[in-house]
């Protein structure tokens, strides 16, 4: 170990950037007997059969080479296809669509092809934990727009006009979000086209929850509308809906000038998403098209019941509970309680052994919340209902 170790050598704009507060706590349950993890927005289903299936018969006839940079095109076929039939959103296939190491490469690459130093990138929080930290590795300056829960979290104009300025390069859009579970439906999104076209902005839609809304809520994508095609690159990808976290397979679309450089950046960088992960998200899709979805069907009304079992649970703790229309999360208050986010989420692990995420760990705005995942099966999540109960009653 150097003496003086290793500042010189690092970039000070990383090493500021800190650790995530996801990650952070999944790690200390790892490391705990009997512990109840609602921190990491993974499925607790497993890719289905077929599907596993697929990319075991690819392995057994020898598949095992690479793919063209931008993604098997028997893939990107079944991604136009998809994006086309459930957003109305027509991409070509050979030029327009880029299959990427799931859709954080997707973000990364995106925000490295368009953003100089000094370019403004508009983050609404709270937030998924990557994306400020992911600006700054592109070298910009993320500015959080805060959203409120007053307004179901949804992005409003006026705040978003609030935040442009002549350094503003583009908006991330991350709905349906992580952590709230707010949604954006289309008249939400048309509030938001003026700004966009008045100051001449591109969208990063991340829309990996777009499967996952409940009630009469259905997904609507940015790019749907009129004239915001050529402003947005949607990304998206096979972890959330699928249930294939562990496949890496993401995928991002967008106008074909703009793909290209992306492709640039992954070309030199990843080469390309790994053969097998795209078999299997190629049949995912085959699979879906064929059978109306049905295994998205099957995830989605099972989420839907522990979204409601959540969300009343921590109603009758007596702790403030935003009702989530989409992805996978509730994000309660803690404020009653008098602690902060961190020393809750702590004394709640030390205490009780369930992991959540502190709210703040989604941006400032998220202080005062905690963000519990309830991708997890229903006997671990009234298990830790009960605990969870059991800490609010010690600590009101």
């Amino acid at each position: 170990m150097r003496s003086d170790g290793y500042a010189r050598f690092l970039n000070p704009s990383v090493v500021a950037v800190p650790p995530s507060g996801i990650r952070r706590f999944f790690d200390l349950a790892s490391t705990m007997k009997d512990t109840i993890s609602l921190g990491v927005g993974e499925p607790d289903f497993k890719t289905p059969y077929p599907i596993r299936n697929q990319a075991i018969n690819s392995l057994v006839d020898g598949e095992t080479q690479y793919t063209a940079n931008r993604g098997l095109l028997s893939l990107r076929k079944e991604i136009a296809w998809y994006l086309e039939h459930r957003n109305g959103t027509p991409y070509n296939p050979e030029t327009e669509i880029l299959v990427t190491v799931g859709a954080s490469e997707a973000i990364d690459l995106a925000l490295r092809a368009m953003v100089s130093p000094g370019d403004e990138v508009l983050v609404p929080e709270p937030s998924y934990v990557s994306y400020a930290p992911s600006v700054i590795f592109a070298g910009g300056t993320p500015v959080a727009v805060r959203t409120l829960e007053a307004d179901d979290f949804r992005l409003k104009p006026e705040h978003l006009a609030a935040a442009i300025t002549p350094k503003t390069k583009a908006l991330i859009l991350p709905y349906p979000n992580n952590p709230t579970g707010g949604i954006m439906e289309r008249a939400d999104l048309e509030a938001l086209a003026p700004l966009i076209r008045k100051h001449d902005l591109m969208v990063i839609s991340d829309e990996i929850y777009s499967e996952l809304t409940y009630g009469d809520k259905t997904h609507f994508s940015f790019a749907a509308l009129p004239d915001m095609w050529d402003r947005t690159l949607t990304i998206n990808g096979f972890s959330k809906a699928f249930a294939m976290t562990g496949w890496r397979v993401g995928y991002v679309c967008g106008p074909a000038e703009m793909i290209s450089v992306l492709n640039k950046i992954h070309q030199y960088g990843i080469m390309c998403a790994p053969r097998m992960g795209q078999v299997a998200a190629e049949e995912a899709l085959r699979r879906g098209r064929e059978n109306g979805y049905e295994d998205v069907l099957v995830m989605r009304e099972s989420y839907d019941r522990r979204r409601r079992l959540m969300v009343e649970s921590f109603r009758a703790m007596g702790l403030h509970c935003f009702e989530p229309y989409g992805a996978f999360y509730v994000f309660p208050s803690i404020k009653s309680t008098g602690m902060t986010s961190e020393e809750f989420c702590s004394a709640l692990l030390r205490e009780q052994k369930v992991a959540a995420v502190p709210g703040n760990a989604f941006g400032e705005s998220g202080e005062g919340n905690i963000r519990c995942c309830y991708a997890t099966a229903i006997d671990k999540l009234n298990i830790a209902l009960e605990r969870i109960a059991t800490f609010v009653r010690a600590h009101s």
